[in-house]
């Protein structure tokens, strides 16, 4: 890479980071405050437990992050968490093994993402209509599966993800490695411009439709993954136990500065939303608040992380 294309993509990362770091810094603040509440968060073990705890959120909020940056919005997340789980209890014990089982999990969560994917882009529907539906569909069929928590997964399985060791955050690092080489292929490169400016990007040769659709289908993948995950963590699966991510998974993208209409934001923004959500239930938990303070505390929290950029942008001069 040249020096000026160097300039010039951290300039653009500069840019793209202007409204996080007030996040950044709200972030770094409760994990402070997390570390001198819980002083053993610093050891391998604290390590390993809290990210055990924030990995489903981070996957989902990835996965409701790259459909919005595509101009679109899954409510259909919760409920595919929920498919992947049982699907993952019912067959990962069973003939076809942890490979197989994983393989079939991961198949259906993105062949579900790329059905409502392929709804909204050529039927050319609301998503939020689309992946409603979708929703009572998904969870339909999760309860047909399994219609009470039950099921199993292998213990040496769940000690492998949920163990002792720090094996969720080394697979959050692959998900965002992962997640950058996307970006380097002509459907990733399409992203941005297909939901900041779809009839542009589609005059300038780029696979506008494909990159949605594509989206659709990476988010329901990451999603039945979050589900995998969570069926690891427990033992088993629920049919109902992904119904809180739905709104969770907004709120940290918007969280991380990733816009609606499509085009603005970045993952570490939402990957740093779904953090400050993480730890803002292990602080309040630490803190002792009862239930109802949790609640209020954690809105106030929210709306002014998302208030400082908007106040900061309005206080920096025009240019």
């Amino acid at each position: 890479m040249t020096t000026s294309s160097s300039l010039l993509y951290w300039r653009i990362q500069n840019v793209r980071n202007r409204g996080l770091w007030w996040l950044f810094a709200v972030v770094a603040a409760f994990i402070a405050l997390y570390v001198y509440l819980f002083p053993g968060l610093l050891s391998v073990g604290g390590i390993s437990k809290f990210t055990q705890s924030w990995f489903p959120l981070a996957l989902v909020s990835m996965a409701q992050a790259v459909l919005m940056l595509a101009g679109g919005i899954s409510l259909s997340i919760g409920a595919t968490v929920s498919l992947g789980g049982v699907i993952a209890a019912t067959l990962l014990a069973g003939p076809l093994g942890i490979v197989g089982g994983t393989a079939l999990v991961l198949l259906v969560g993105a062949a579900t993402g790329l059905a409502s994917g392929w709804i909204v882009v050529r039927l050319h529907l609301p998503a939020i209509v689309v992946t409603l539906a979708a929703s009572f569909i998904i969870a339909g069929w999760a309860l047909l599966i399994m219609p009470r928590p039950g099921g199993a997964v292998p213990v040496w399985f769940s000690d492998l993800l949920a163990g002792d060791t720090p094996v969720a955050l080394g697979l959050l690092v692959l998900v965002v490695v992962l997640w950058k080489l996307y970006l380097a292929t002509p459907l990733g490169l399409s992203l941005y411009a297909a939901g900041e400016n779809p009839v542009g990007a589609y005059r300038s040769g780029a696979p506008v439709d494909r990159s949605r659709i594509a989206a659709y289908g990476l988010s329901g993948l990451m999603c039945a993954a979050a589900g995998l995950f969570v069926a690891a963590q427990t033992g088993a699966g629920d049919p109902v136990i992904g119904n809180a991510f739905t709104l969770n998974s907004i709120a940290a993208a918007v969280l991380g500065g990733v816009g609606f209409l499509g085009g603005r934001g970045t993952m570490r923004g939402a990957l740093a939303g779904s953090l400050l959500l993480s730890i803002m239930i292990n602080v309040m938990f630490f803190l002792g608040l009862p239930p109802v303070a949790q609640y209020v505390a954690q809105g106030l929290i929210i709306v002014v992380a998302v208030a400082l950029p908007e106040i900061a942008a309005m206080r920096r001069p025009r240019t």
